[in-house]
């Protein structure tokens, strides 16, 4: 089987099923995103829209904090 993808190989073959345990996907703010949740709060890893503004926003940007 060949795949061609832009996505890395950890992401695709998944080796441990703890790391992506506190990960989930959200809607903050209309915007749907992959966050991790750390203690109280959420750290953006990866904004899921389909709208090109979205990632021009710099308060959805992978490594911000969302939260209290």
């Amino acid at each position: 089987m060949i795949l061609y993808t832009i996505i890395p190989q950890e992401a695709v073959f998944a080796t441990d099923p703890e790391v992506y345990a506190s990960q989930m996907m959200i809607d903050y703010e209309g915007v749907p995103l992959m966050v991790q949740k750390e203690e109280e709060k959420y750290r953006v890893l990866r904004v899921m829209s389909s709208d090109p503004s979205h990632f021009l926003d710099n308060r959805f940007s992978p490594g911000m904090i969302l939260g209290n």
